[in-house]
């Protein structure tokens, strides 16, 4: 890790603006101005064996200063499961201990805070892990598993790419050459499009495909990365032009497109990312049609659906040669059905928003677990992602995560939500670098 953090202090302004180009794929805990509820644990790295207690201490601060007589709710339990500790305190002393929690089994246990001042509601949350590296997955690997995404990868590879790429001069620069770009995916007539960033300087260059957080948005490319000698590839996974007006992504979210996650999910052959999967392995089919290409450095990329996405697209095809997954979705499908948290996009969980755990819906889940995906990753990776996450909850991204016995490196944020961090795109930044600008 020092070798990073040393290459981290001499490519910062870099790395900022590769962090700009890093899309945000859902807010994280957002604190109001001024008023800030902190929640800490008595172990630094956050980090227990199984059974040991833990003591959470709580403050209320408004710009800095200690508030007293503040009527705090607290609730401890499993990660976005029912608490198994409940009280109210009014911060008479100024802060608030709370004792008593603790895990039977590798986990994540959630103390979660809530205030109300001056007519605002504030909220505050910390999250340790028990064993995290013993988190076994609750997804039952399906016996044709294998064979089923082969047989999706043979038929897929039978549409022709048909690639189109149209010049985005005023996205282009001196260096760097900016396409709006589409290509068949896995029948005739279905496309994927993305902005391609190729450098202009004639030669052969690494390349790096970024896949999407969750959402219907635009891509604004990275020519940026590009311009250091890198061919960047960002795609769309709906099938729809990437560079339109944001009020038409806006109205597909919440209409046609939304709820997608959930479509068709009674059905392997049917369900929504059997298209999406894949359109990420035609996609490095367009990177390989490409003659900048040098035929040989790939990476993946992604955070959230992305992370899922890039370990998805590894496990797939052996063309990629580095992966990168940030806060990974997808993990665990079936971990609510066994009383733990799963991950995104939290099928069966007990909410009217999502679905009825029916037997079909769970055996195509199996088919669609980047859990199962994760055992065949056989490439060099690199992960992060915090504790405090309520999307991908890290339960959920350990059991995959755990299952992965390729060359794999860490870097845990603890306190840090659903977010790609400045911290963490410089690592993301500084990786890539190590891996596909030094050859």
């Amino acid at each position: 890790m020092k070798k990073y953090l040393k290459s981290i202090l001499k490519k910062t302004v870099i790395a900022v603006c590769l962090f700009a180009c890093i899309s945000f794929v859902c807010n994280g805990q957002a604190v109001p101005a001024g008023v800030v509820i902190n929640v800490s644990a008595d172990h630094k790295d956050q980090l227990y064996k199984v059974k040991e207690p833990v003591v959470f201490t709580v403050t209320v601060s408004q710009n800095g200063t200690v508030l007293r007589n503040v009527k705090l709710n607290y609730e401890v339990g499993p990660e976005k499961m029912l608490p198994v500790l409940k009280g109210t305190d009014d911060l008479k002393d100024g802060s608030l201990k709370i004792s008593g929690g603790t895990m039977e089994q590798p986990g994540f246990l959630r103390c979660v805070v809530t205030c109300e001042y001056e007519g605002k509601l504030y909220r505050g949350i910390s999250t340790v892990g028990f064993d995290p590296d013993k988190i076994e997955t609750t997804s039952i690997t399906p016996t044709d598993f294998i064979h089923f995404w082969n047989n999706e990868k043979a038929m897929a590879a039978k549409i022709p790419l048909d690639a189109k790429m149209e010049l985005l001069a005023d996205r282009s620069n001196d260096v760097v050459n900016v396409y709006h770009i589409s290509f068949q995916n896995h029948q005739l007539g279905s496309r994927i499009y993305g902005i391609l960033c190729v450098p202009k300087k004639e030669g052969k260059y690494p390349a790096v495909v970024r896949f999407p957080g969750a959402g219907v948005r635009a891509h604004n490319g990275n020519p940026a990365f590009a311009s250091k000698g890198l061919i960047t590839l960002e795609i769309g996974i709906h099938g729809i032009p990437v560079n339109m007006k944001g009020d038409v992504y806006d109205n597909l979210y919440k209409g046609a497109l939304g709820g997608y996650p959930y479509f068709n999910l009674d059905s392997r052959n049917s369900y929504y990312f059997r298209r999406v999967f894949m359109g990420c392995v035609k996609s490095l089919d367009f990177i390989y049609s490409l003659p900048q290409f040098d035929g040989q450095n790939l990476a993946v990329a992604g955070s959230s659906q992305g992370g899922a996405l890039s370990i998805v697209t590894t496990a797939l095809d052996k063309r990629v040669k580095y992966l990168l997954a940030f806060c990974p979705a997808m993990c665990d499908l079936t971990g609510y059905l066994n009383g733990r948290a799963a991950g995104w996009p939290n099928m069966f969980a007990n909410s009217t928003k999502n679905l009825a755990a029916t037997k079909d819906k769970i055996t195509t889940s199996g088919y669609y677990d980047v859990a199962n995906f994760a055992k065949l990753v056989q490439v060099p990776g690199i992960y992060s992602w915090g504790y405090n996450d309520e999307v991908t909850p890290p339960t959920s991204i350990y059991a995959a995560y755990n299952n992965i016995k390729a060359p794999k490196e860490l870097f845990i944020f603890p306190e840090i939500a659903h977010v790609v961090s400045p911290d963490q795109s410089k690592i993301w930044f500084s990786w890539l670098e190590s891996k596909l600008l030094k050859k």
